[in-house]
């Protein structure tokens, strides 16, 4: 039986990772993918804990489903920010000082926000490959302060490390403490030592490289198997050098995964330059960012700058605006349509998805 967390229902330990497993090995034989599997864990947690008394859980319920569009519905809807030509973040703008497009033809905004405020769900994932070695400290210090200033009592968050193995370090909680717990056992080649269970029975599988970083892999686990089934705000941060190396899915197969799960994606280019930090994956991180709505931020291994990243990051989140719109083209044929908010200012700059899957649920 599954369990419920803060109004939301959340599979349990051994069957997430029974589904983590075999989703990625069958999208691993579709693309006749060969070599060694990396092992996927699910490490010992403290169940997340509902902050919402019992007698405001039957309000917060009614809240969600007046902020949410039922699935019945077939509205797309879209979370963006909206910027200056200096970067900076513009606020107070209505419905009518935007246009958008589906496939190059104008669609009628149904819904807007000014400035959303709906629960977020956040996912972590942080490389834990030898190109981190000296920087992981400041991640583990900087992000659970991060976490402690983002969360609020209707979000959650949930936590994933990687290199030759992806493991599932925290699942969905909104207590910063366990997250923090979580960040501080993460290891550099070793994922976590906290021990937990590696699950059916198996040890870890060796791999012929241990150097690999199952990056593309790591998001596409994410949102495939965490996120996609969320509702409401959903964004990703993950902290890399932006290269890959070992894993069995594609950077296409990531963002199409990221996409479909309707994620903001934000990558933090992390390393230690002196080390491993070569920069080949910037091209496929920048993709990723900018088809999800998200961005690139290149903080080398400075912590003053990883902490600026941070700031940017939550006052993006806390800043979305919010609107949505009925498609004319109105066929759920699974089909890539292609999204442009077009501001009527022409100094503005929109940071948003460039597109959505056409799927039933949309």
């Amino acid at each position: 039986m599954g369990l419920q967390y803060n109004g939301r229902i959340r599979e349990e330990e051994g069957t997430l990772l029974s589904r983590f497993r075999s989703r990625l090995l069958a999208a691993a034989l579709i693309l006749c993918a060969t070599g060694l599997w990396a092992q996927y864990t699910v490490h010992d947690q403290e169940p997340p804990h509902s902050s919402v008394p019992p007698s405001q859980q039957n309000q917060q319920a009614e809240d969600e489903s007046v902020q949410t569009f039922k699935a019945q519905v077939n509205v797309v809807n879209l979370f963006f920010n909206v910027k200056d030509k200096h970067g900076m973040l513009i606020p107070g703008l209505t419905k009518d000082d935007f246009e958008v497009y589906e496939d190059g033809k104008p669609q009628t905004i149904k819904y807007f926000a000014g400035e959303s405020d709906q629960p977020l769900t956040l996912g972590i994932l942080i490389d834990t490959s030898p190109s981190q070695t000296r920087v992981l400290t400041i991640e583990q210090e900087d992000g659970s302060q991060f976490l402690q200033n983002v969360l609020r009592p209707k979000d959650l968050a949930f936590l994933i490390n990687f290199d030759s193995d992806i493991d599932l370090d925290q699942d969905y909680t909104n207590n910063a403490g366990s997250l923090k717990r979580a960040l501080y056992k993460l290891e550099i080649g070793g994922g976590s030592a906290g021990g937990g269970p590696v699950g059916l029975g198996g040890g870890p599988v060796p791999t012929a490289n241990p150097r690999s970083t199952a990056l593309y892999d790591a998001i596409f686990l994410a949102a495939d198997e965490k996120l996609k089934n969320e509702v409401g705000r959903k964004a990703m941060i993950v902290f890399t050098d932006g290269e890959d190396q070992g894993s069995r899915l594609r950077i296409r197969d990531a963002i199409e995964a990221a996409q479909k799960a309707d994620t903001i994606c934000y990558v933090i280019l992390i390393a230690d330059r002196g080390g491993w930090y070569q920069g080949f994956g910037l091209g496929d991180m920048k993709k990723l960012a900018e088809e999800t709505g998200g961005r690139v931020i290149d903080v080398g291994n400075n912590q003053q700058k990883l902490r600026q990243a941070f700031d940017q990051i939550q006052q993006e989140l806390r800043s979305q605006y919010n609107l949505g719109y009925t498609p004319t083209n109105n066929k759920l044929d699974g089909s890539y349509r292609k999204i442009q908010i077009k501001p009527k200012n022409g100094d503005y700059r929109i940071q948003a998805r460039q597109g959505y899957y056409a799927r039933a649920g949309e």
